[in-house]
């Protein structure tokens, strides 16, 4: 039976690394399983990802971004996304619809109605099954991926440039949504230790495959 599992988290959440503990724990144990992420996942979807995390845009709207994320999301949902459902194969998405949300609605303030309309236009209504969301105080995250960066090991994109009043909206942002909706939502405190967080997840996963 095929699933849609999201991962949504504040910058320096530990996403990566769960998402790849949970990749090995369902193909040890014989799942089908495509991994993608957003923006991006296809050759249109990359460039997309590109103009959107280059640092020089920094004249980029908060509209021209939720546009972008989704037009690169209706390419996905299209092209990846729903043939492999149709297979049965489990999608593990690094964010998805919730991410527009969160950081163009709560973070920037854009109308979330408006929002969730266009995201039912660019996703054709499909929306996960699971949404994982790791929660850290944005200090602790941002510092995580400064650090990240710092090293070579990491990714420093536009979004990470925004002050962190932003990155604190868009975190109150994800835990209303998920209060609102917990038989749809995992939160799990990202500050445990990452066996204690993969333990959570696949109990989960588990249970609901």
């Amino acid at each position: 039976m095929s699933r849609f599992i999201t991962f949504e988290g504040p910058e320096g959440s530990g996403k990566t690394t769960q998402i790849k503990l949970l990749q090995q724990a369902l193909l040890d144990q014989g799942h089908a399983l495509l991994f993608t992420r957003e923006p991006g996942g296809t050759s249109i979807g990359e460039q997309v990802r590109d103009v959107l995390h280059d640092l020089q845009n920094t004249a980029m709207l908060p509209s021209t971004e939720a546009l972008l994320y989704c037009a690169a999301r209706a390419q996905l949902v299209g092209q990846v996304l729903r043939p492999a459902m149709e297979q049965g194969t489990i999608v593990i998405s690094d964010r998805y619809a919730t991410s527009t949300m969160a950081y163009q609605g709560y973070g920037h303030g854009l109308d979330l109605e408006a929002l969730e309309s266009l995201i039912q236009f660019a996703t054709d209504g499909l929306m996960p099954d699971l949404i994982i969301y790791l929660d850290l105080l944005v200090t602790h995250g941002l510092e995580r991926k400064q650090r990240d960066r710092d090293q070579g090991t990491g990714e420093w994109t536009r979004m990470d440039e925004q002050k962190v009043a932003f990155h604190q909206r868009v975190r109150r942002g994800y835990l209303a949504m998920a209060a609102a909706a917990p038989e749809q939502w995992l939160v799990i405190d990202a500050t445990q230790s990452i066996e204690a967080i993969h333990e959570m997840i696949v109990q989960r996963v588990v249970s609901m495959l």
